[in-house]
């Protein structure tokens, strides 16, 4: 069971796992009898180097055990809706796959010089409770999956980081605008992550133009573009996104990852190590590696 993976040491999953039927059982009663109501959110504040985070989380009984089957069942539907190229949070998609899915892209060489970079502010703080459920009622017609999703919506501002509903949310709420890059926009190169979005083109006065319809498309789902976008050539700047600068001729890893790095080998660390080579081998490292005196 997805929910408790990677979790299995910790004291409300020993618990479940010492009766399961009982606590399966209770819960089956708890969607049949329409009695669930999320459990209190713990909030946590995450530091990522200069940025800190809300983290929102739910107890495992009932309510993550509850989250992650209802995306057992919801994720064949909304996955056939996505398009090829958002990744975050999806079965088969992660960060190298997107990895290799951007190099492809780049081969055209002519079709991304330039590169427009955008984040989307406050991302899932800013989703709108209504205009989500009126996006998943395209799709989800049961009334009692609506009224449970309806009440994972409403239990928090936003969608909250951390609930396990809450990455497909995002991507089921950016998915008709994806769509809409592909088809209306004709973006050949366009790659979302979460709220990190990335379009390459032939030209910048092309680029200009999508940004101004993009940010009136977004501002009807109540989102905001952050300042900090760009438009600028690809083999000027790389582009950076999934962890890595991305050129037309070779790719290096994100600056903050070899700061982390160069600390590890300090540290001598042999599991951290070995969690850097699988971000290395993605790309070109050797001279890192050799500088470090750690070649794989």
């Amino acid at each position: 069971m997805r929910a408790r993976r990677g979790k299995r040491h910790y004291g409300e999953v020993k618990m479940v796992d010492g009766n399961p039927t009982r606590y399966f059982k209770a819960i089956r009663e708890m969607l049949v009898n329409k009695t669930y109501r999320n459990s209190p959110y713990e909030v946590m504040i995450k530091t990522d180097g200069p940025k800190a985070r809300e983290i929102w989380k739910l107890p495992y009984y009932p309510d993550r055990i509850i989250h992650h089957s209802i995306v057992n069942v919801l994720e064949p539907i909304w996955m056939r809706g996505f398009i090829r190229d958002t990744y975050a949070a999806l079965p088969g998609r992660g960060v190298h796959d997107g990895v290799k899915r951007i190099r492809k892209a780049l081969e055209d060489v002519d079709g991304t010089r330039y590169c427009l970079k955008l984040d989307v502010r406050k991302f899932y703080q800013s989703i709108d409770h209504e205009c989500l459920k009126r996006i998943i009622r395209r799709k989800i017609k049961d009334p009692d999956l609506l009224q449970l999703l309806d009440l994972i919506i409403e239990s928090a501002p936003g969608v909250p980081i951390g609930n396990y509903t809450s990455q497909y949310f995002g991507n089921v709420y950016l998915s008709d605008f994806d769509h809409w890059c592909k088809e209306v926009l004709q973006a050949k190169h366009y790659f979302r992550y979460c709220d990190d979005l990335v379009f390459l083109s032939h030209s910048k006065e092309q680029l200009r133009d999508w940004y101004v319809r993009i940010s009136d498309y977004l501002s009807r789902l109540q989102l905001t573009i952050k300042s900090n976008w760009q438009i600028f050539p690809v083999d000027v700047r790389g582009i950076d996104f999934l962890g890595y600068r991305h050129f037309h001729r070779y790719t290096l890893v994100r600056k903050s990852i070899v700061k982390n790095f160069r600390r590890k080998v300090r540290s001598k660390s042999q599991e951290a190590m070995a969690a850097y080579n699988g971000w290395f081998k993605w790309a070109d490292t050797y001279n890192l590696r050799k500088k470090y005196g750690w070649i794989q």
